[in-house]
């Protein structure tokens, strides 16, 4: 079995279970913070997709975001830890859980294959709308059977830009906020959605013109980066540097506002690195 046949069964199977849930009261667990959630659907949901993976590639390493430690500190670790298989796949088994605890309808499965720390399979589910992302390196990016594109907006005054608050402590949601305003003004309007998979493969179909967020993880980015950029957009840090799976402030977008948007993240001090 192919590894998209694989990442595509998984993710189908996790998103039958989420969707069967979605409407239920959840049991919540806190992680690093009241604003960092998880649910016994999240862990059941990992554990049906690595069973899947295991299955059909028994000599691969899964990073998945539910067998990891809370905090930035862990994330950042664990993925220095599995940086050197050669087959790698990274999965998030609900990308917005705090929308799925809440019963807002924008969450989704993620799921990335990474040969040699390259990207080169990509799958995300949202299984409330039943629709289907797919990338491989080098084959294009699909919503379901139909080939998708990046938007074709060339300046930020005509451009929908999504962006996401960090789960951590308030004082950096607070100035991320003050940031927001700054950047606002120069785009048509900025959206939120509270997943950041969804929201690129939202930048990957054309809903969207671009979007960036900080403090994300390599589970929120992987496959979403891929289906940007096989749609024909494109991926970088905040300051402008090519993605690779340890991002973790990401810029993607059609590719034409890019620069755009890297200069205006820049001069309202959005970039993440002014903290480091």
């Amino acid at each position: 079995m192919t590894t998209l046949e694989t990442a595509i069964n998984a993710a189908r199977e996790a998103g039958a279970l989420i969707r069967e849930k979605a409407a239920t009261t959840k049991q919540v667990q806190f992680k690093s913070s009241a604003h960092d959630l998880v649910t016994q659907v999240d862990q059941a949901a990992e554990a049906m997709i690595r069973k899947r993976i295991l299955e059909n590639h028994p000599e691969h390493a899964i990073l998945g975001e539910e067998g990891v430690a809370a905090g930035v500190d862990a994330s950042k670790a664990a993925l220095e830890e599995n940086r050197s298989h050669e087959h790698l796949w990274i999965v998030d088994p609900i990308d917005g859980t705090t929308n799925f605890v809440h019963g807002f309808p924008m969450f989704c499965v993620s799921i990335a294959y990474a040969h040699h720390q390259k990207v080169t399979t990509a799958v995300i589910y949202d299984p409330m709308r039943d629709e289907l992302f797919t990338a491989e390196k080098g084959r294009g990016a699909f919503l379901g059977n139909r080939s998708i594109q990046v938007s074709s907006e060339k300046v930020l005054e005509e451009s929908l830009v999504a962006t996401g608050f960090p789960s951590g402590d308030r004082g950096v949601r607070r100035r991320n906020v003050e940031r927001i305003l700054k950047i606002s003004p120069r785009c048509r309007n900025l959206r939120a959605g509270g997943s950041a998979a969804l929201h690129l493969a939202y930048v990957a179909c054309g809903r969207l013109s671009a979007f960036w967020e900080l403090e994300l993880n390599a589970w929120d980015l992987a496959a979403g980066s891929l289906l940007v950029e096989e749609a024909g957009g494109k991926v970088s840090d905040t300051a402008g540097s090519p993605y690779d799976i340890g991002v973790r402030h990401i810029l993607a977008s059609n590719g034409r506002i890019h620069s755009l948007l890297l200069d205006e993240l820049k001069e309202a001090g959005a970039t993440g690195f002014e903290e480091l």
